[in-house]
């Protein structure tokens, strides 16, 4: 079985989206069995909090569900247990650097970088653009499918 955990810094919005988003795939591929996918946060801001409305929404629209999602934080559990873990953002990265010993070379992937683009992907909580942040979720989590699993 294959563990991802997707990161981002507070995990209402972006690393929420893109595990249901990723788990969706799997599912409509018949490949949710032989994989744990999960989501968390580098910060504590959000703990306990649920998906953020907007982001709930425009998963909602694409008939994916995220109920019953609360954000966490990472933890040194975590660095042992997954064998893949894509950050959203550069910050993203840098903290996770800065919270364990990558001792395992596992810190080194924004999601974004899978694809062509060259860039972060788009933070909702500032841009507001929940769209954007959605459409480059997908265009991520299409490439690590495609280059990690299939």
């Amino acid at each position: 079985m294959k563990k991802i955990l997707f990161v981002c810094h507070g995990n209402i919005c972006r690393s929420p989206m893109a595990e249901f988003i990723f788990k969706d795939m799997l599912k409509k591929k018949g490949l949710e069995k032989s994989f744990e996918v999960a989501s968390a946060a580098t910060s504590t801001e959000e703990i306990g909090n649920g998906v953020y409305p907007p982001a709930r929404q425009i998963l909602a629209e694409h008939g994916i569900s995220c109920n019953g999602k609360t954000a966490r934080q990472i933890t040194k559990a975590d660095y042992n247990y997954y064998d893949l873990i894509i950050g959203m953002d550069s910050a993203n990265i840098y903290n996770m650097h800065r919270m364990w010993n990558d001792t395992d070379n596992k810190i080194k992937h924004i999601l974004i970088d899978f694809t062509k683009i060259n860039r972060d992907v788009a933070d909702p909580w500032y841009t507001g653009d929940f769209k954007q942040s959605y459409d480059d979720l997908v265009l991520g989590c299409k490439a690590v499918l495609k280059k990690f699993i299939l």
